[in-house]
């Protein structure tokens, strides 16, 4: 399983356009096959910036999420946006156990 995730930082006059990029896109990645999880949180401290969160099956899912319509519509939305940064890494989780605390 592969993990994607990173942060998105846009300017205040951004926010609400990036908002309206993200509902959009998170549906219908959502519904993609190979998608495990797909969200976006917005960070209440710091309400520029947006986290991203993916789980895909592996790496043909995420290169077919590359490829479809709405991950293009989202690309072009997002330069559209004052961006003031993006850092956004991909790994595999491979195998996983409960935190416990």
């Amino acid at each position: 399983m592969l993990v994607v995730t990173g942060i998105i930082e846009v300017s205040e006059d951004s926010i609400e356009a990036a908002r309206g990029l993200i509902g959009p896109m998170g549906t219908a990645s959502r519904a993609e096959a190979g998608c495990h999880a797909y969200a976006f949180y917005q960070n209440l401290e710091e309400p520029t910036q947006i986290r991203i969160y993916e789980e895909w099956e592996n790496q043909a899912a995420l290169e077919a999420h590359f490829a479809t319509p709405h991950m293009a519509t989202f690309a072009e939305g997002l330069g559209k946006l004052e961006l003031k940064s993006m850092d956004v890494v991909k790994f595999d989780r491979g195998e996983t156990s409960p935190v416990r605390g």
